[in-house]
């Protein structure tokens, strides 16, 4: 069952949504008389929580004289969002709601026996990395916190420390960062912890640490065990460390995990998840050597290793630091796909079965999200849709995962854990005879001849543009069923149907 507003996504540009700047405390809300919370579907729609957004629309915006666009904070410098059409389309294809097939579900998970209120954790960073921010961070929803990891030797920050890459929208879709560890001293992490745990005793501490030696890694995890910690995690992945025999390098070596970790085994009873790094070929076998020191489960992925760009003007790499810059770690939107691999070649291990897997890297909508439980991850952490959006976005993450359940008759979480790992197969195990042929969809097809440009430059020339009429037409006996067409059309008109076998 489709779990989208399938009317919606087709008769209205949803990118008119990605306008919207998302705004704190927004003035769209505080204008309507009749009390829409127009911030929170817009931030709904924005963040793909398509049925949440409709749950959220009660009242007919169709004839009202749309006030919440004249408080529009970019109605001057630009067009105001199209709130109003917006709302109306999504309140006249509500009928396309997929029904609720269970009304009770349960997104509760746990990593080796901890308990979880939901699977949303924050990643180890500026995010979670001291109480206030911990205490807004619990307040908003989220089940559990990887603190900033605690260390027992100074920071030397660099300043800036961030650079993006952005989409037409203005949004992150890669972000660079050259910072380091918690600046503050164990003895002062210790007490946030404590407090923490007074306070809020159904959330989780996750202890992120990292040791120069072995004595080190035992010590701090115990002493984070006794300050309140659930869960340990051992930072083997940091690739901004100025000494060369800490994070990344620890995590490029099977030798140097096996130990560590066993050191940290050594401080604690507790779980122990060891966050591994993206920048090795393949990570089976560090986590195969976590497994063997010890370690109950895997955190991935960390950051890869990048340069973000150039300042063409100034012939300085991103960001820069007094003239100078370094290789950093990249994270967001557009390391998703290979946070994904890595933890579908975890969960196909079979020596790694009984591992948890709590999956790091580009999760923004709770589709990104779910897409990593269907991988085989029991929890899921984020950090830099927190720095672009902030903690809010647990609120469309709960959500978006719970509608989604409620129409799917899965009434617990347990259930889509690994629901996907099975489809992931070797390269000589998939099917290579059938074509999926495309099939254009002219009632929705604008003629813009974007499918006809790229399969002509970039496909099999199996389009043929008619001029005349403006539509695309299938040149069958050239088609592939690369499906690039699909992928480059704006409205959605290629559709598969019609199957060919390949003789």
């Amino acid at each position: 069952m489709n779990t989208d507003i399938r009317k919606f996504k087709l008769y209205y540009d949803i990118s008119e949504v990605s306008r919207c700047l998302l705004c704190h405390d927004p003035l769209c809300a505080k204008a309507c008389p009749e009390g829409v919370p127009a911030g929170d579907i817009l931030r709904s729609l924005f963040f793909r929580n398509y049925i949440g957004a409709d749950r959220k629309l009660s009242h007919d915006c169709s004839r009202c004289d749309a006030p919440c666009e004249k408080a529009c904070v970019i109605n001057g410098p630009k067009q105001p969002v199209a709130i109003k059409k917006l709302f109306t389309a999504l309140r006249e294809d509500g009928s396309d709601l997929p029904p609720h097939i269970v009304e009770d579900v349960d997104i509760s998970a746990d990593i080796c026996g901890v308990k979880l209120e939901n699977p949303f954790i924050l990643s180890s960073s500026v995010v979670s990395s001291n109480y206030d921010m911990c205490r807004r961070a619990f307040e908003a929803g989220w089940a559990g916190v990887s603190f900033k990891t605690i260390c027992n030797f100074p920071q030397h920050e660099t300043s800036p420390r961030f650079s993006a890459i952005r989409n037409h929208s203005n949004s992150f879709c890669g972000f660079k960062n050259i910072e380091q560890l918690s600046d503050h001293s164990v003895e002062e992490n210790m007490e946030i912890f404590e407090r923490l745990r007074r306070e809020f005793p159904s959330k989780v501490i996750i202890a992120s640490i990292m040791g120069q030696n072995e004595e080190e890694w035992t010590y701090l995890a115990a002493r984070c065990e006794e300050a309140g910690a659930a869960v340990i995690e051992c930072n083997f992945s940091c690739p901004n460390m100025e000494a060369r025999d800490l994070g990344v390098t620890i995590g490029q070596s099977g030798e140097l995990i096996e130990r560590f970790t066993r050191a940290t085994r050594r401080g604690t009873s507790l779980p122990i998840l060891v966050k591994l790094t993206p920048n090795v070929a393949d990570m089976v076998p560090m986590a195969l050597a976590a497994k063997r020191g010890g370690a109950d489960g895997i955190s991935a992925i960390n950051t890869l290793n990048s340069i973000t760009g150039v300042d063409i003007d100034n012939l300085v790499a991103k960001p820069a630091v007094r003239g100078k810059s370094i290789v950093g770690g990249y994270s967001g939107a557009a390391v998703k796909p290979i946070a994904l691999r890595f933890i579908s070649d975890m969960s196909r291990c079979e020596e790694l079965e009984d591992m948890h897997l709590s999956g790091i890297g580009g999760v923004e909508t709770w589709r990104d999200a779910l897409e990593f439980i269907l991988l085989g991850a029991g929890s899921v952490q984020a950090t830099t849709a927190v720095m672009q959006y902030g903690y809010r976005i647990v609120d469309d993450l709960r959500e978006g995962l719970e509608e989604y359940m409620k129409c799917k008759g899965i009434t617990s979480l347990d259930m889509l854990v690994g629901g996907a790992a099975g489809t992931v197969v070797d390269h000589t195990s998939i099917e290579r005879d059938t074509v999926l042929l495309p099939v254009f969809d002219y009632d929705h097809c604008n003629g813009c001849g974007r499918c006809y440009i790229s399969c002509r430059d970039g496909g099999h020339q199996a389009i043929r543009f008619d001029e005349e009429t403006r539509r695309p037409v299938l040149i069958g006996s050239n088609c592939v069923g690369c499906h690039l067409c699909r992928l480059v059309c704006s409205a959605k008109a290629v559709r598969t149907a019609k199957k060919t076998i390949k003789r």
